[in-house]
């Protein structure tokens, strides 16, 4: 087996022909594409080792973050329930696979096309190289932590991508290198894995980490109701509506269109975010 598959390392130009140099290493030969550079027989040169999709040894000077031993982002191209997902680590002629036995047993929490992944890559026994996510210890040593006592990060918004779902949560790294995790009860839906996400902080954890939450904040989270009653409160020059929750019924319906029940219970949202107040004859926007 290729000790050098997924890794950079140094090999002699032996050969050549139109379009590739033959180098060498440990009496392995790899292709080099001569639009990477101009070099004589004897030359040495640095690169990155690797098998592309014809199964031909190849090597290249553009040097992937991801190697073995090695961790960096990727970027998901395609999904097979059968086998796993295909990233891209920046490579021509060569796409990675992540297996499924590393993918969430749920499908519906695998990475999309489009998505992020965290990765190293391994070789097996085949000499097959596939890429292996991140343990949570990697990403406690690469992201940075903050004092439980701060403050300033509260409802601040941040965006980053899932490394982990679990039932009881979701794990973020954000794009500012921070952890994040998102409680069950503060999302709306569950994200997958590798999906970009965007929402605020709500705390800092004792062991450093942000908590976070997918939901907006409750002064926006109103219902359709209580929406059309702050639409009328602002169009009115005094801000000011003489309907109130002692109002006639009658009234009600037939000024906004919905029931006294349906009044009360958009009026009391109103009230409890603090954007309206009951005054003396009705309501008024605060």
């Amino acid at each position: 087996m290729s000790a050098q598959l997924g890794t950079v390392t140094t090999a002699l130009v032996t050969d050549q022909n139109d379009k590739f140099y033959s180098v060498q290493k440990e009496g392995i030969t790899y292709q080099l594409d001569k639009s990477e550079g101009d070099y004589q027989l004897g030359d040495a040169v640095q690169g990155f080792i690797y098998e592309n999709m014809k199964h031909t040894k190849m090597m290249t000077t553009q040097l992937p973050d991801v190697r073995q031993g090695r961790y960096g982002w990727s970027t998901v191209t395609a999904v097979r329930k059968d086998l796993g997902v295909f990233v891209d680590i920046g490579l021509a002629d060569k796409e990675i696979v992540v297996s499924l036995d590393d993918l969430p047993s749920e499908k519906h929490l695998w990475p999309k096309k489009g998505d992020r992944l965290f990765i190293r890559l391994e070789v097996d026994k085949k000499e097959r190289i596939w890429g292996k996510l991140a343990e949570d210890q990697v990403f406690q040593q690469i992201t940075n932590k903050l004092s439980p006592q701060s403050k300033s990060w509260t409802n601040q918004e941040v965006k980053g991508t899932v490394y982990h779902a679990k039932l009881v949560g979701t794990y973020v790294i954000t794009d500012d290198y921070f952890l994040a995790f998102i409680h069950e009860s503060e999302r709306l839906e569950e994200p997958h894995l590798g999906q970009e996400v965007q929402g605020r902080v709500i705390g800092i954890g004792q062991n450093g980490n942000l908590n976070m939450s997918l939901k907006p904040l409750a002064h926006t989270v109103i219902s359709e109701d209580a929406q059309m009653i702050l639409a009328l409160l602002q169009r009115q020059p005094n801000h000011f509506l003489p309907y109130h929750d002692k109002s006639n019924p009658d009234d009600i319906r037939e000024y906004f269109g919905i029931s006294k029940a349906q009044f009360k219970r958009a009026l009391g949202n109103l009230l409890k975010n603090g954007q309206v107040e009951q005054v003396e004859g009705g309501i008024r926007l605060k």
